[in-house]
Formats: structure tokens, C-alpha cells, sequence
């Protein structure tokens, strides 16, 4: 290959990009003219992908966490011979285009991740490296080919390294010596408001090497050589991650060079114009492709399509050899249940109460046992979020091949590498902390849900319940806002039964989903487990029904409120109140049904009183304008979880008042 062709290859990237941006009239045109040789460097020499086949498992993956540059990586999926065609290129930032602003994992083949919040691809991407290493050690066998040997790649930015999810992500990445992990950093040292001096002055060549990568420098970003060599010596180091930081001029070419007016808004006609004369490109046609490009660019498709090719012989080899890890293989990759793997839930005694966040654990264990996939931990909090696999040692620690993932106290971080091993697949991730806490973890629980990836988000010490650590821990309105995120399906179990259920239904999804768990002991549902497990899938159903044919009441509650819900519904019957209870573990799932299961359930023509101890705001939706409801519109207090609980109005006295009241007087809305 020639470098006339190689700068004929980078050219076309960078003014596909450009004239991409100029059509839409919205876009970042700076940093794919920047980075376009350090971006073909790694896809036609070094990265091992098919075009033909984007969804082969041993490829590498490759993540623009800078997905603001996404004509980038659309200049390379198309003239490598993705499934894009020109004119989506031509329809960029178009309504319905495969090719929008930001990176969408899929809607555009060849996308391995939605990006656009700096610093989640960076997590994401070690999540990917995680999810690689924990396969190879579990499939691969000794001195024989391997079935599992990939790279995870990225290209990041200021803007990502500057965001503290990438310094987390960074930091676990050192910790678990991921060497197969590889950024190429687009230090353009530009960012929206000026240069990075402004605001980031840090040396990140020591600061990586401090937390344990393997750092080199490309002075040259146009030296596509350099950067070759840069990333072949990072693949040879084995036991840590590398970030090579390539000097890159954003806007390279144009007028605009090094400065901030390159990167979030077109060039113009005239720039745009001045760099494709600087440059020695075409003014006309746009969208040009040279046939030199295609040629060269089909033959690179072709050769990785042989080595695609050539993995699948080593895999029908190895399933020839090794027959029973060959079907785990396979049942990992592609996502396979062991028959019947539901009859493996635990049980629970109707006479031990147990906090729901214990009932998740018993449930975990009782699954990894014939889910090998099931993989997972806790951000430094394993004991409290019963997050251990008891058969499995520490992923990284003790060996790759092991379950048992220690976040630290990284929830940023971990919510991003959940993420980025549910892309990755073959694994089925999970990741706990305290309820509370998903406020650090939203970027990555919104990005799970609009790439509807099966990421499994563990949240204890659900309300005020939890108690003495008071209102700095108790959630408030976390429910709420993990349930106003489309796609994600939320389960607030009531009881240790409820809990099983929902991780059976929740590992059934497609989308992602969250466990809201009790620290406190609940009572066990005086039901068939079975009734259970039918009432949660449909996210509501009853669990205590009224003496007459008719409710007056329907008593709406979730969590640990059921239980005070059941409690409240024998005084009210013995008053002379036909009450019924429903339990609504999830609204999503309860939403999906029909109207006919919904009017039914909630009995159509009775008064209906919510209880929840979080905030009110939704609830008006199921209780309706005649409806009442009993829960939190301010923080908690300090104090043992049964008092809070009381003294905040969640007590059988203020239930059967509030009932008696509001079927008297119908007040619109009733709140602690």
C-alpha cells in the first residue's frame, strides 16, 4: 500500500465529515479533521472487524467516546462497507437517519455504543475490556487457539478525561490490569469555550501512569506510521491498559485550525472551501470517494472477513474437542437459559421475615448456580447489597474467571462498566449500591435504557427504613426519577417472594433494569410463590381482597408499604370498610397491561388510597382525581427505621384515617 492511497483514505474521512456538517448545517467538523489519521491507522492496519458481519463475536471493539465527532466514525463504517449507505452520510443530524448527532448502538450498524455524554464511552469501553478478559480466562484453553482474544479500543477527548466517570473508570481499569484495553487521546487541547488551559492544565501523561496505564506520546497526530507502532506496543503490554495521547489539530487544514470555532458548529462554505484547497481535496463532487478508496478499503474488508472465517473454524473446532465447554460457550454468547432455570428460586419461609435486599442475595446464588453468565458486584458495598456470588472468588484478584466484581466506591464508573459488558455480551451484568446513589449512576441508567441493554441495576436501603443514617441516605425521590426514564423497568419488591419474582421476570427483558430494595426485614407473603411470580410480571396484582364482592377502597402500595397496607385492611374490614390490597412492584410492566387487567385489579368504581414512602408526584395517575396518597414530599429524619416510619406518617392509624376520610370528603391529596 502506498502512502499516496493512505492519505487519500484520511482525506476522504475527514471531507465526508466536513461536507456532511456543512449540509446539515449543525455539527463538530474539528475533530474528524483532526483525528482521521489516528482513526485510520486503527481500523485499517490494526482492528479486527467485518463489515459483512458486525455482530461477530471475537471482533474488537472500537468506542468513539468523543461521540461528538460521530461523522468520523460514519466516514469509516461507510467506506470500509458497513451497512450505511451515502445517503445516509448526506441525511446526517436528519430526522430518522441512521446517522444522527451522537453515536446510537442500535440504530447504526457497526456502532458499538451510544456516546454523547463525555466519559461514558471511556467507562463503557472497560466494562467491554472486563467482559473479554472474563471470557478468555473462563472459554480459552491452554496451549490451543484461542476462542476469545479481542481488544477494546477508544478514541477520547478532553472533554472525557476531564469528566470524573473516566477518572473512575480509569482508575478500575489500572487496578484490574486490563491490558487488552487500548484509547487512542485526541489531544486537539481545544474544548467548546477556548483552549483547555482555561480549565485543564493537568499533566494526564502522569497522571494515567500514575493510575497504573501504560502511557506513550505521538507528537505527529498525521503520522499514521508513529501511530501505528503506538498501538502495536500497546498491545504487547500485558498487564496494563494503555492511553497513547496523539497531538492533533482540531479543524486541521481549514482557517479554523486549533481553534474552538471548529468544533461545534460547520466551517462555513468559505473554510470549508480553503481547507479542501489547503489540502489538495476535490471542491466538487461532495461526498467524494475516490475508487482508490474503495478498492483498497473492500480489500481490508475482505481480509478480516478471512480472519472472521478462520475463527469460525477454530470454533467448530473447539466444539468438536471440547464438547461441554463448547455449549457454555455457546449458551453464553448467545444468551441461553438452562431449561426450566426458574424452578431453581429460592424458597422462603412464610414464618422468617428477611429483608428484601437478603432475599436478592439468596436469589443471585441461587441463580449463578446455573447461570454461568451472571456476573456482578457493588460499589464497596457488598455486605450491604448482598451482591456476592458465594461459589465465585474476586474477578481480577483471584483470577478473570471469577464472578465477584469490587467496584470500589466508583458508582459512576461501575454504572458505565455495567454498561459497557452488557454491549459486549456474553456475560450478564449487575451492580449494587444504596438507592441514594443512583443519582451518581443516572447518565449510565438513561444511556442502558436508550440502548436497551440488559444492564441489572441492584438498589438498597430503599426509604426512610433504612434509619439512623438519615436524610443524607434516605431516598426521597429516587423511584420517581428512575421510573420517568423510558425503557427502564423498575421492581420495588414487597417481600422476599416478590424479590424472586422480579429477578426472574427481569432477566426475561430486553431492556434494562432496577431492584429497589429494604435494609428492614419484611414479612413473607402468605401466598403461592407461583400467584407470585404471575402478579409481578404483570407489575400489579392483588394480595388482599376485600370481605364483599365490591371494594370501597383499594389500598395501592408498594415495597415495604404492602405490609402496612395488609395491616391497615384488617382494621378497615373490621369497620365495616370493604378493602382490597394491590401490591404494584412495577409500574412499567403494569402500564403494558390491558385496560381490562387494569380497571380490573384496581376495581374501577372504588375510592383509591396510594402508599409509598418516597415522593408523591405520579401517583395521581393510578389513585385518579378521587384518589388520595400517602407518602413523602420531604426528606426523612434521622432516627431507627420503624420510628421514622411512624413518625412520618407511615402507620396503620394514619392508613385507616386517611381511608375513612377521603371516602367521606374525597380531599385530592394526602402527604406527610
Amino acid at each position: 500500500m502506498t502512502q499516496s492511497v493512505d492519505r487519500l483514505c484520511v482525506d476522504t474521512i475527514r471531507f465526508l465529515a466536513v461536507d456532511a456538517v456543512e449540509r446539515a448545517k449543525s455539527g463538530h467538523p474539528g475533530m474528524p479533521l483532526g483525528a482521521a489519521p489516528m482513526a485510520f491507522a486503527l481500523w485499517d492496519r490494526i482492528l479486527k472487524h467485518n463489515p459483512g458481519d458486525p455482530a461477530w463475536f471475537d471482533r474488537d471493539r472500537f468506542v468513539l467516546s468523543a461521540g461528538h465527532g460521530s461523522m468520523l466514525l460514519y466516514a469509516l463504517l461507510h467506506i470500509y462497507g458497513y451497512d450505511l449507505k451515502l445517503d445516509e452520510l448526506v441525511r446526517f443530524r436528519q430526522f430518522d437517519s441512521k446517522t444522527p448527532g451522537h453515536p446510537e448502538y442500535g440504530h447504526t450498524p457497526g456502532v458499538e455504543a451510544t456516546t454523547g455524554p463525555l466519559g461514558q464511552g471511556f467507562g463503557m469501553a472497560v466494562g467491554m475490556a472486563m467482559a473479554e478478559a472474563h471470557l478468555a480466562a473462563k472459554f480459552n484453553v491452554p496451549n490451543e487457539p484461542p476462542v476469545v482474544d479481542h481488544f477494546t479500543y477508544a478514541i477520547v477527548s478532553d472533554g472525557d478525561l476531564m469528566e470524573g466517570v473516566s477518572n473512575e473508570a480509569a482508575s478500575l481499569a489500572g487496578t484490574l490490569k486490563l491490558g487488552k484495553l487500548v484509547y487512542l487521546y485526541d489531544d486537539n487541547r481545544i474544548t467548546i469555550d477556548g483552549s483547555t488551559s482555561l480549565a485543564f492544565t493537568e499533566d494526564v501523561d502522569a497522571r494515567f501512569t500514575a493510575l497504573r496505564w501504560h502511557v506513550q506520546v505521538v507528537e505527529d497526530g498525521n503520522d499514521i506510521d508513529a501511530i501505528e507502532r503506538a498501538i502495536r506496543a500497546a498491545r504487547d503490554e500485558k498487564d496494563r491498559p494503555s492511553l497513547i495521547r496523539v497531538r492533533t489539530h482540531i479543524g486541521y487544514g481549514s482557517p479554523k485550525q486549533d481553534s474552538e470555532k471548529a468544533h461545534g458548529e460547520p466551517l462555513g462554505p468559505d473554510a470549508a472551501r480553503a481547507a479542501k484547497e489547503k489540502l489538495g481535496w476535490p471542491q466538487d463532487p461532495l461526498f467524494h470517494i475516490p475508487k482508490e478508496v474503495t478498492n483498497h478499503c473492500r480489500e481490508v474488508a475482505a481480509r478480516n472477513a478471512r480472519v472472521e472465517s478462520e475463527w469460525s473454524e477454530r470454533v467448530r473446532y473447539y466444539g468438536k474437542k471440547h464438547r461441554e465447554l463448547a455449549a457454555a460457550f455457546e449458551a453464553a454468547r448467545f444468551e441461553e437459559f438452562p431449561k426450566h432455570w426458574e424452578k431453581n428460586l429460592p424458597e422462603f419461609a412464610k414464618d422468617k421475615p428477611i429483608a428484601t435486599r437478603a432475599a436478592s442475595g439468596k436469589t443471585i446464588n441461587a441463580l449463578a448456580a446455573i447461570i454461568p453468565s451472571l456476573m456482578g458486584g457493588s460499589a464497596d458495598l457488598t455486605g450491604s447489597n448482598n451482591t456476592r456470588i458465594e461459589s465465585s472468588k474476586v474477578f481480577g484478584l483471584d483470577g478473570f474467571e471469577h464472578r465477584n466484581v469490587h467496584f470500589g466506591v466508583r458508582e459512576h464508573a461501575m454504572g458505565a462498566a455495567i454498561n459497557g459488558m452488557a454491549l459486549h455480551g456474553g456475560v450478564m451484568p449487575f451492580g449494587g449500591t444504596f438507592l441514594i446513589f443512583s443519582d451518581y449512576m443516572r447518565p449510565s441508567i438513561r444511556l442502558s435504557a436508550l440502548m436497551r441493554v440488559p444492564s441489572t441495576f441492584i438498589f438498597t436501603h430503599d426509604s426512610i427504613g433504612l434509619g439512623e443514617d438519615g436524610p443524607t441516605h434516605q431516598p426521597i425521590e429516587h423511584l420517581m426519577s428512575l421510573r420517568a426514564i423510558p425503557g427502564l423497568t423498575v421492581f420495588r419488591p414487597a417481600d422476599a417472594l416478590e424479590t424472586a419474582a422480579s429477578w426472574a421476570v427481569a432477566l426475561t427483558l430486553r431492556g434494562p433494569r432496577a431492584l429497589v430494595l429494604s435494609r428492614q426485614a419484611l414479612p413473607v407473603l402468605d401466598m403461592d410463590p407461583a400467584d407470585v411470580r404471575k402478579g409481578v410480571a404483570r407489575g400489579a396484582y392483588v394480595v388482599g381482597e376485600s370481605s364483599k364482592k365490591k371494594p370501597n377502597v383499594v389500598l395501592v402500595a408498594t415495597g415495604s408499604e404492602v405490609h402496612l397496607a395488609l395491616e391497615a385492611r384488617s382494621v378497615l374490614e373490621a369497620r365495616g370498610v370493604a378493602t382490597r390490597v394491590v401490591s404494584m412492584p412495577s409500574w412499567e410492566l403494569f402500564f403494558q397491561q390491558t385496560p381490562r387487567y387494569q380497571n380490573g385489579v384496581l376495581a374501577r368504581s372504588a375510592r383509591k388510597l396510594a402508599i409509598e414512602a418516597g415522593a408523591t408526584l405520579g401517583w395521581r395517575a393510578i389513585v385518579g382525581d378521587k384518589g388520595a396518597i400517602i407518602g413523602l414530599d420531604r426528606f426523612g429524619a434521622s432516627a431507627p427505621g420503624h420510628i421514622a416510619m411512624e413518625q412520618l406518617g407511615f402507620n396503620v392509624d394514619n392508613v385507616v384515617n386517611t381511608a375513612l376520610s377521603f371516602l367521606k370528603r374525597n380531599p385530592r391529596h394526602v402527604s406527610a
